[in-house]
């Protein structure tokens, strides 16, 4: 059955991630397999149920924490769905990684499929290979973006103002470096 996996970077503690994606009720704004969750608040945690709609289905289905361990593992496994080929079980799971300033997060997505549904697995696996790379994109900028920048710096930095007028700022130091007789 299908397993795709891919990885993003993202410039939060690993706690702070966990607790966003603990909340299955943040999947939909950036998970392509998952249109939408019900708005319900519920507890994180191993068997924690929430009722969500797959894409292109109308009726809503279930949707269980199967594995929970906080600030590093968390998988989401759909409730069984039918159509006329055989079923499909999807399984999303994360795991984070401290990594610099920021988290690594690896995302995975298994397919289990029956009946005549299995044999499209080449078919399913190559449309998560595709969608997989841009939902872990959307969930970077969800969180913040790739860039991992020191927390510290954040901290400490001036906030953004004119120099004062008192004391100009001189680019011909500058320019003389790269450009001898330049500003001379």
């Amino acid at each position: 059955m299908p397993r795709v996996t891919t990885s993003v970077i993202v410039s939060m503690p690993a706690a702070e991630v966990f607790d966003f994606l603990a909340d299955a009720r943040n999947l939909s704004l950036w998970s392509s397999g998952v249109a939408g969750v019900d708005g319900e608040a519920v507890p994180p945690g191993v068997d924690a149920e929430y009722r969500y709609r797959y894409p292109g289905r109308h009726r809503e289905h279930r949707l269980v924490c199967a594995g929970y361990e906080p600030c590093r593992h968390i998988v989401f496994r759909g409730q069984r769905m039918w159509n006329p080929l055989g079923t499909q079980i999807p399984e999303y799971g994360f795991d984070l990684i401290p990594h610099g300033g920021g988290t690594l997060v690896r995302l995975s997505v298994h397919s289990s499929l029956a009946a005549g549904m299995a044999l499209f697995s080449p078919v399913v696996a190559m449309a998560w290979r595709r969608d997989l790379p841009v939902d872990a994109r959307k969930l970077s900028e969800a969180l913040g973006g790739l860039q991992v920048r020191p927390r510290a710096l954040e901290a400490v930095r001036p906030p953004e103002s004119a120099p004062p007028a008192s004391e100009p700022f001189d680019y011909a130091p500058t320019a003389r470096a790269f450009w001898p007789g330049v500003g001379a």
